[in-house]
């Protein structure tokens, strides 16, 4: 996994790549003065419209601006092709997965995946055992977190299945990059994001339960103003034409979901959902949740309802069973994976974690629930007590976690403070599934702001970027 670090616009040898060179070309014509007053309108328009994430637990005001990098992250069509039917391949065996625990587990039987990885997980719900779903699809909405090391070294990092979030910066970061740059986005033949929206609601439409009596009626479920997504609830709910509501909106009588209105009751049948699984029912899971609908999970299992994403969906994105996602493809498909795994150690095994205690330093080791870049720890980056206190929590806890190599990350050219330099990214592509599956061209382009740092969140101070993939070879 020893990788040079790949520069995307440079390359290997240092020549700009051919999809690049229009915009090395517009970056050498254009002033920094002229790209700094850029920057400064781009953050008074996401502050405008309200496009903040919140950070919770460091006090004061928790809502931030994600800093947007002005600019874009280019990807060819034949590199897009590969990215995106290696996607698809990816999240249909992952449904496949996810219908198989819940039902006849064959996978489980075949031994390919440990029995009690899966059905002692914290993210496995017993109570979706035998429910069928439309279509059998669990993961409708999947964010699959990316890297590349090489000019054709593709990784996939981690597997989002249950509320992938980010969609809503991807298309506000296209419109906000044509807005400032026409001049440059007129250079390029870039594939369009904007029909997200119009595909998604398509997708939902698609999976409408097998009880429902007509046109489905479909909402997002949010749990409101102060969740840390909220801005993109309401955004998609409002591109998709759809209601927004929350738990107290909705309520269910004989196993029918009703949402309240100003023209009295109306029949729900699709529910979008961005609450978490244990809030969703409190007559099913936590029974202290305000977030939910009592005896949602009985419309849901009577066939009167769909959720999206399934509930249980998470026991396909926790990070240990990231690493037999390529077992799951040749299971379930017969094929060989597009899309390559990091390797990765599980410390719950007794060897691979008294390797990870001993490497710790050269290491990524993150928790098997973590999110949001929380809970890791990045071996090369970090002091000497930093690595000595997190080696006592994988001794005393070794089945939370999972370590990686440290992957030299992709850099692209990103405007800082001192000017263009290069800064690494990831990618986290979009895929739908429901009657069909579909790849919107693009994704949301992660950004580590600060020099040599690979931690690209926005709770650590990330940034993100528009993501042009080329619709033909010519850039």
């Amino acid at each position: 996994m020893a990788h040079a670090i790949f520069d995307e616009m440079g390359g290997p040898g240092g020549d700009v790549r051919q999809a690049y060179r229009k915009l090395q070309s517009w970056l050498e014509e254009t002033p920094l003065d002229i790209l700094t007053l850029r920057r400064e309108e781009a953050e008074t328009f996401f502050r405008r419209i309200g496009i903040t994430f919140a950070v919770y637990g460091e006090g004061g005001d928790p809502e931030r601006i994600i800093p947007f990098d002005i600019i874009p992250r280019i990807i060819e069509a034949a590199e897009w092709k590969l990215i995106s039917e290696g996607l698809m391949q990816r999240v249909r065996a992952l449904n496949a997965f996810i219908a198989d625990v819940y039902g006849a587990q064959e996978i489980l039987r075949a031994g390919l995946v440990p029995r009690d990885q899966v059905l002692l997980n914290d993210t496995y719900r017993y109570q979706m055992q035998g429910v069928s779903v439309p279509h059998n699809v669990y993961t409708h909405i999947a964010g699959i977190d990316m890297v590349r090391v090489g000019a054709e070294d593709f990784y996939v990092l981690e597997d989002n299945c249950r509320t992938p979030s980010g969609v809503s910066y991807m298309l506000e970061n296209r419109e906000i990059t044509m807005r400032l740059f026409p001049d440059l986005f007129s250079r390029y033949n870039v594939a369009p994001v904007d029909h997200y929206c119009d595909e998604l609601m398509r997708t939902l439409a698609s999976v409408a339960p097998r009880n429902c009596p007509g046109e489905p009626t479909v909402v997002v479920l949010t749990p409101g103003i102060y969740n840390s997504a909220y801005y993109e609830h309401s955004f998609l709910a409002d591109q998709m034409g759809v209601e927004l509501v929350e738990g107290p909106d909705l309520y269910v009588m004989d196993d029918i979901v009703y949402m309240r209105t100003t023209q009295g009751p109306k029949r729900v049948d699709v529910i979008y959902r961005r609450v978490d699984d244990e809030f969703l029912d409190p007559l099913t899971f936590k029974p202290d949740s305000v977030l939910g609908v009592a005896g949602l999970m009985n419309a849901y299992r009577a066939g009167n309802v769909n959720l999206t994403n399934a509930v249980g969906a998470g026991i396909a994105d926790d990070k240990a069973i990231y690493t037999y996602v390529p077992k799951m493809v040749e299971f379930y498909l017969g094929e060989k994976p597009i899309l390559k795994n990091v390797p990765t150690w599980r410390c719950s095994e007794k060897d691979d974690a008294a390797y990870v205690l001993e490497h710790l330093a050269e290491l990524v080791v993150k928790e098997v629930h973590g999110s949001g870049g929380y809970g890791m720890l990045v071996g090369p980056k970090s002091t000497k007590e930093e690595i000595e206190a997190f080696g006592v929590r994988v001794k005393a806890a070794p089945d939370k976690y999972i370590a990686q190599p440290t992957l030299a990350l992709s850099t692209c050219p990103t405007f800082v403070d001192e000017g263009v330099a290069p800064r690494h990214v990831d990618l986290r592509p979009f895929i739908l599934s429901g009657a069909d599956i579909r790849v919107v061209p693009g994704g949301l382009t992660r950004v580590a702001m600060r020099e040599g740092s690979l931690v690209v969140n926005s709770s650590q101070g990330g940034g993100t970027k528009d993501t042009w993939v080329l619709k033909d070879r010519g850039a």
